[in-house]
């Protein structure tokens, strides 16, 4: 039956379909979101006809970061940076960032990960750089989480940081390109204050690396 039936979703969701294992009393939807709040599901038969209207609500994403120091919880946000938090997601959703660092740590600044392993070797396997999305209306105040980039606007791949404190001289404006702003710390600032404290030194030609490495030990999509 579930082959005879059309999912309406106005644009939510990619390529909706039902799975295998639905049965006459369960029918297991999926697709790939676009949107997150409330979405409209329409069931009809190939013909036309409605078999049932519902709606769900879709949470923003979340990311649980898992570190040698604690735990960090993020909340995202897809609608001001579509872009970045897509590529934020498909390198948690990878595996990516286990075993990475919190390789640069300024208290009173940020502290940036996701890049290197133990030693300060660059991690293989980063993806194609991403559009900055900084002109999006999110700041860099304390808690928020950003990507990294180098001098080129367009240049992030999988390093992202968290501020501190209040940046706002990291925000875009018509003179400063910025530095893009996807999310926000909901849980483990305290995790956040205890990394940006430890000591740091030179290590292999990098400034401001801990002496005692604070490893990503996991990076998982929770919602």
């Amino acid at each position: 039956m579930r082959s005879s039936m059309v999912v309406e979703t106005n644009g939510a969701c990619i390529n909706p379909s039902f799975a295998s294992n639905s049965t006459t009393d369960l029918l297991v939807l999926n697709c790939t979101l676009k949107v997150t709040g409330d979405i409209t599901l329409t069931i009809k038969t190939d013909a036309g006809v409605v078999i049932n209207t519902t709606t769900l609500t879709v949470p923003l994403p979340q990311v649980g970061i898992v570190t040698s120091a604690g735990s960090i919880v993020l909340e995202l946000d897809p609608k001001a940076a579509p872009i970045t938090v897509n590529n934020f997601l498909n390198y948690a959703n990878s595996g990516f960032y286990r075993n990475t660092l919190f390789h640069r740590v300024i208290s009173g600044f940020m502290i940036q990960g996701g890049g290197y392993t133990t030693g300060m070797v660059k991690k293989d396997g980063l993806k194609d750089p991403i559009v900055l999305e900084s002109n999006n209306g999110l700041t860099n105040l304390r808690g928020t989480v950003a990507m990294a980039r180098t001098n080129d606007p367009n240049s992030a791949t999988s390093e992202f940081f968290i501020n501190h404190v209040d940046n706002a001289f990291l925000d875009y404006s018509t003179t400063n390109p910025g530095y893009a702003v996807f999310g926000k710390v909901i849980q483990g600032m305290d995790v956040v204050d205890a990394i940006a404290s430890k000591p740091t030194a030179v290590s292999n030609g990098f400034a401001d690396v801990p002496l005692e490495d604070i490893t990503i030990t996991a990076a998982l999509q929770l919602k």
